[in-house]
């Protein structure tokens, strides 16, 4: 929605504020025009269904707080694991409970093995004493390895003062396109780690803010 809107010009209208469909019509382009007719169907349609997958959302989150609340887990059970996860500012209720499920319950040996099981780790080309990069190995969990990518971008606008931050922008400060890329999954892989920390031993990662214990 927001690409339709830059095509003509309009930029910082925010398609997902309250009553952002009864606003299009006043909205007037760069040459001073009215959006087309049609341009403003299908933002509006748009518009419905992000309404829709939001409020399906809401309900999956409210459902699954439901049993969590309901659950009566042991002290170290995967429904505490979930609770604690999701206490990190940024991290859902959904991200937080598939990955207990997928990979923090699980008995792996280290952090290596970890990320290893993630498909966060390198994959080496070797010949002699040459060795290259080949990017991701993606051997591993393919909705663990999405997962964190996407929560890595997230953790930066809701984590902003923590060490893995910090620690990314540093590496990141150049700016270029391939450097974030790749920054990126790294962030991933060491995120991914400290969960794994927290979870098992109760460690928080340096910096990161939790949301008040319900």
């Amino acid at each position: 929605m927001k690409s339709t809107l830059s095509r003509f010009g309009i930029r910082g209208f925010k398609p997902t504020l309250h009553k952002a469909d009864e606003k299009l019509g006043g909205l007037r382009t760069a040459e001073g025009k009215l959006l087309p007719e049609n341009t403003c169907a299908e933002l509006r349609r748009d518009m419905t269904r992000l309404r829709v997958v939001r409020e399906q959302i809401r309900e999956i989150e409210q459902e699954r707080r439901r049993k969590l609340e309901a659950a009566d887990a042991a002290v170290n059970g995967p429904h505490s694991m979930v609770r604690l996860i999701a206490r990190v500012i940024g991290v859902g209720i959904e991200t937080a409970d598939m990955l207990v499920n997928e990979i923090l319950t699980r008995h792996l040996r280290d952090g290596k093995a970890v990320a290893r099981y993630a498909g966060l780790t390198g994959s080496p080309d070797e010949s002699g004493k040459r060795r290259r990069e080949q990017g991701l190995a993606r051997a591993g969990n393919a909705r663990v390895r999405r997962g964190m990518i996407q929560l890595a971008w997230r953790f930066l606008n809701f984590q902003k003062n923590s060490a893995l931050a910090r620690w990314f922008r540093v590496r990141a400060a150049d700016g270029r396109s391939g450097t974030r890329k790749t920054m990126i999954v790294a962030l991933a892989r060491k995120l991914l780690i400290a969960f794994w920390h927290m979870a098992t031993t109760g460690e928080i990662p340096e910096g990161v803010m939790l949301r008040p214990a319900a």
